[in-house]
């Protein structure tokens, strides 16, 4: 298939360069800041005429993509370039002073998947917040939202329980590009930063990614396939719980499971529900690493049969519930590493509610009517932040 789309990497050169020409930036990116022919970011930046990089800056899974989920890293050398690395996923989460020093700005070039716990969009809003705070300017380099422009879904985040897995006030997907998130973001700072975003040109918000024609980088060493980014916003909900929720097999987030799953069962009581979009199918698997590895689980395979229909949140949360009535002795919350984190699912879900009162009667339905009406909510708030038809 014939590229389609252009991403801001494709017009950096043209449209970003005259800009930076005489003045120093940082980089911020990973393995997906790519151009349609196939050329990294960072050496699109350090070939651009008469303007310096100067530094690169790393988040999650670290410039090279080289870190698994979680892992904190430090500043450090990229042996490719020589620069250093300023890390964003270790002792600090935003730019300090001292890392902004002698930048005019930063440009920000990751494939994101509109998703709020997915970190790079926290690390956007820190780095906004950052350059606001110390004059520097963020360029933006516009990428598809993978999953099209209408999709948003589940709850606002609450007041309370900001995180690394959510730092704004939106529900669980966006329907935004993270040049539209920015944006977004910019138009509510109450100090805003410079922006410039870089657009797209040729996307429509009918497009999923694969309608694009560009190629297709892993954001994460957990995100393979666009399989894999229809179910997150829902099955990412499983981090939460004390079942696998597929990491370290090769259907993350598609097989979610437990050694003592009874996994037949479950998919019975979960496809009499009829649910738009999806079947589920029992499966077993061994998890390489992260919870239950080197354990045999019973899982459940979510197969979206109609994109769609599908819900990504609410089909999650139902099956969290189902599992939770099955496994009453079972299933339970967990918590993640940093315990000043609380529940790990608090974060994730946007509040202690679910947690609180999932288990109560007629708990499930107030919730998704709710998540529904925060969903609606936001299609309006985000209106005028719109970048593409």
């Amino acid at each position: 298939m014939s590229t389609i789309v252009k991403t801001g990497a494709d017009n950096l050169t043209e449209k970003a360069g005259p800009y930076l020409k005489g003045k120093a930036f940082g980089l911020l990116t990973n393995p997906t800041g790519i151009d349609s022919r196939y050329r990294s970011t960072i050496e699109i930046c350090a070939s651009l005429p008469g303007a310096e990089l100067k530094a690169l800056f790393g988040c999650e899974h670290g410039i090279r993509g080289d870190r698994q989920a979680g892992v904190k890293f430090e500043e450090e050398i990229d042996p490719e370039t020589g620069l250093t690395v300023h890390s964003l996923y270790g002792r600090h989460r935003k730019p300090t002073a001292e890392m902004l020093a002698g930048l005019d700005a930063i440009v920000f070039d990751i494939q994101d998947l509109g998703v709020r716990f997915y970190t790079y969009l926290s690390t956007l809003v820190y780095v906004m917040e950052a350059c606001a705070e110390h004059g520097v300017e963020v360029i933006v380099l516009d990428r598809p939202n993978p999953l099209g422009g209408h999709t948003a879904e589940g709850g606002y985040l609450q007041e309370g329980f900001y995180s690394m897995v959510g730092a704004w006030r939106i529900p669980f997907s966006t329907g935004l590009t993270i040049g539209e998130f920015a944006t977004f973001v910019r138009s509510r700072m109450e100090k805003p930063c410079a922006l410039r975003v870089v657009p797209l040109e040729g996307w429509n918000r009918d497009m999923e990614y694969p309608d694009t024609g560009l190629p297709w980088i892993l954001p994460s060493p957990n995100m393979p396939t666009m399989d894999t980014v229809r179910v997150y916003a829902g099955n990412c909900l499983f981090e939460g719980t004390n079942l696998s929720e597929g990491r370290g097999t090769t259907k993350p987030f598609e097989m979610i499971g437990a050694p003592w799953l009874q996994n037949r069962e479950l998919c019975a009581q979960m496809n009499a529900l009829g649910l738009p979009g999806v079947v589920f199918h029992p499966v077993t698997f061994t998890p390489v690493i992260s919870k239950h590895r080197g354990e045999l689980c019973n899982g459940v395979m979510t197969f979206v049969t109609d994109k769609r229909a599908y819900e990504a949140a609410a089909t999650g949360l139902r099956l969290v519930h189902r599992i939770m009535t099955l496994h009453p002795d079972e299933f339970a919350w967990v918590k993640p590493a940093e315990a000043e984190s609380g529940w790990f699912i608090d974060v994730l879900s946007g509040s202690d509610r679910v947690r609180k009162t999932l288990h109560q009667e007629g708990a499930l339905e107030a919730i998704l009517a709710d998540w529904q009406a925060d969903s609606r909510d936001w299609i309006e708030a985000r209106r005028s932040s719109l970048l593409y038809d």
